[in-house]
């Protein structure tokens, strides 16, 4: 969705801003000192070096608190920095790192761009406000139809509670991300997504296994999409058609949509999405208050025999513990959206008021969890059904839901699968087997067969194991939770520590272009490790706490899992609907 912004326009240089010669650098023809030196992720670079370019990047006027934005610019614009022939000819230059895999343009092709020019140009993608931040991770995170399925399995005391201390660690988590982006992202190294901020801070191992977590959630994602699909047009067809048929036709639509590569096409859907959700919310919600649960769907899913609607304020007594804790994985679900949160960061003009806006759309998609999740779990009870609208019970309301949800769902499996295919690609297939670039014809038609595969994987995972709400907090466990709660003070513990080791006397020289240190290893980084020691320890704490949350989730949802095969109607590669007709 970040993709997609728009362009800030502004005329002319910033006399304000500091020459090459201030900040150590020797110009070279018209190079500028942002024009970026080596490849994206060079390990000659020193946590020094990134930090030193970040303290110079914060210092422009345009990203100081309480300054206004140029009144000649224009949110979601078209480009206009330097008059047409000049943009024309910089953006042929830009252009040229997606031809080089990634690498920067050689120093010749910055021969004619002087250094306002570079200035302005790495700034032309940073447009964002707070605001449109706020539209951003609202669009990105808002999904409240498990939240009532999540209060069945908890309750409404321990469900409210617990929802609001996710959403309280979850924008917490965004804070710490936010302060990692402010010290670490520059014009020179700018942050482009969340391995970035893991290489610069442990290194190639930790990118790898962040850019592996993210892949894997990506993939599952999709194949959750597919489950919830073939049980939608089951309902519809009501169980006429085979089950996993239902699941391959959704499939092969992901495969053959999903050969879009540039997400700005598939922008104004996204868009459409938002509202298709909201009127699914709405309508979901009047259907439930004026009529009775879905008992058979229940039945099938719940394994609840029809009876009057029972609530409970605390855990209700048919749910065991690994239950409740699936239930709990639900509102890590829900929140799990810091996976992009440094992708948003780097769209923005201004990125001190990040926070703003991610208080904001924490604050509004807590109250929407929380509104909407107790309304319906208040009528339905120990019916609910995971996704709701798919417990609606009239079956012309239910249908106008399912079909509506096919669309919205389906966006969403495009959006994910462009962005997961890309991850692989450019750091596994680019990166160590050297495939080339997706801007030149040769990547261009690898990625037409690749798309196929990659949805081929999805719908096997969705087929064998349809259990939709067990599969779903599993993935909540395994890989979101650690996005939004165990990475980032993780990554807080190393970046403090290192910065804490710097002495007198050490850091980056920019005359010289090196990094001094006095010493290294594990000495230095216990150092820096106890000079904010209750800070660090905090950030520990944090963080173990997010392992055992994590390593429960997992083990709830395996458990839940086993007992969905064994004692339910779910079973792997079956023509059966999870939840009936």
């Amino acid at each position: 969705m970040a993709g997609q912004m728009g362009i800030m326009a502004g005329e002319g240089g910033d006399p304000r801003r500091p020459s090459a010669q201030e900040i150590g650098i020797a110009e070279e023809g018209h190079r500028s000192y942002i024009a970026p030196k080596t490849k994206m992720h060079d390990s000659s670079v020193t946590l020094e070096e990134y930090m030193h370019f970040a303290s110079i990047a914060r210092q422009h006027p345009n990203e100081r608190p309480g300054t206004m934005l140029p009144s000649n610019g224009r949110i979601f614009g078209k480009l206009n920095l330097f008059g047409l022939r000049k943009n024309q000819e910089l953006n042929a230059n830009v252009s040229n790192v997606e031809k080089n895999n990634g690498d920067f343009p050689e120093h010749s092709a910055w021969a004619n761009v002087t250094d306002d020019e570079w200035v302005q140009a790495s700034r032309a993608i940073r447009t964002a406000t707070w605001g449109a931040v706020f539209y951003l991770i609202t669009t990105d995170i808002l999904g409240p139809f498990t939240t009532a399925w999540a209060f069945s399995q908890m309750g409404y005391g321990p469900g409210a509670v617990l929802y609001f201390i996710f959403a309280l660690f979850a924008a917490y988590g965004g804070y710490l991300l936010w302060k990692m982006f402010i010290v670490l992202d520059s014009d020179r190294y700018p942050l482009r997504c969340y391995g970035d901020i893991a290489y610069r801070i442990y290194g190639a191992v930790a990118r790898h296994t962040f850019n592996i977590i993210q892949s894997v959630q990506l993939l599952f994602n999709v194949g959750l999409i597919i489950i919830s699909n073939g049980q939608s047009l089951s309902q519809i067809s009501n169980g006429s058609v085979c089950f996993i048929i239902l699941c391959f036709i959704w499939a092969i639509a992901g495969a053959v949509f999903g050969q879009i590569r540039t997400l700005q096409k598939l922008g104004w859907l996204a868009h459409a999405a938002i509202w298709i959700n909201v009127f699914i919310l709405i309508e979901t919600t009047a259907v439930i208050w004026h009529s009775n649960p879905n008992y058979d769907a229940a039945l099938a899913n719940n394994d609840a025999e029809k009876g009057p609607v029972a609530t409970t304020a605390g855990p209700p007594e048919g749910v065991a513990f690994q239950g409740q804790l699936v239930g709990l994985m639900q509102a890590v679900y829900s929140y799990g959206g810091a996976m992009l949160f440094v992708e948003f960061m780097a769209e923005m003009r201004r990125p001190y008021d990040f926070w703003k806006g991610m208080i904001c759309a924490q604050t509004f998609i807590f109250c929407c969890y929380l509104i909407f999740g107790l309304l319906n779990y208040s009528r339905q009870g120990q019916f609910t059904i995971n996704p709701v609208y798919q417990g609606v019970a009239p079956y012309d309301w239910q249908t106008v839901g399912n079909s509506l949800s096919l669309v919205s769902t389906l966006i969403a499996a495009l959006l994910y699968g462009n962005i997961g295919i890309k991850v692989i690609y450019s750091n596994v297939l680019m990166e160590l087997f050297k495939f080339p670039s997706l801007a030149v014809k040769s990547g261009k038609l690898i990625w037409v067969a690749i798309v196929p595969i990659y949805w081929g994987v999805a719908f096997v995972i969705a087929a064998a194991i349809p259990s939709f709400s067990n599969l779903q907090g599993l993935i909540a466990a395994a890989c979101i939770l650690q996005f939004s709660y165990t990475f980032p003070p993780l990554l807080m513990i190393g970046l403090q520590s290192q910065k804490d080791a710097i002495q007198d006397g050490e850091g980056f020289d920019p005359a010289t272009g090196q990094t001094i240190r006095h010493d290294s290893g594990f000495s230095r980084w216990m150092r820096g490790f106890r000079k904010s020691l209750f800070l660090n320890l905090w950030y520990m704490f944090f963080f173990l706490g997010s392992v055992v949350t994590a390593v429960l989730g997992i083990y709830s949802a395996i458990v839940g899992l086993i007992h969905a095969y064994a004692e339910t109607a779910v079973s792997g590669f079956s023509c059966t609907n999870p939840i009936g007709a």
